[in-house]
């Protein structure tokens, strides 16, 4: 769940754009793969359950935001969770 302010923060591609001038010669010849640590955009975890987060710059997991009613992202509160019937697993 994500409030109305936070869309625009939502990334739009997974990738980057393959055919994009000068992409194909952005590593050099011989350079070790394995020399770096590889990136790993999401690598936040929740706040509530710690599980890895799926959403960019989130601070809780669609399961955790969906049970408060807060915005995964800001943390702000969306939703009127008090009459719902959930099951605390």
């Amino acid at each position: 769940m994500v409030c109305t302010k936070c869309t625009k923060k939502l990334s739009k591609v997974a990738a980057p754009d393959p055919f994009a001038a000068g992409s194909s010669s952005s590593r050099r010849v011989g350079e070790n793969k394995l020399a770096k640590p590889k990136y790993k955009p999401y690598a936040r975890k929740c706040k509530d359950c710690k599980q890895t987060v799926t959403q960019n710059d989130a601070k809780y997991c669609h399961g955790c935001a969906y049970k408060k009613g807060l915005c995964a992202i800001c943390g702000k509160a969306i939703l009127d969770t008090s009459m719902y019937t959930m099951s605390a697993k």
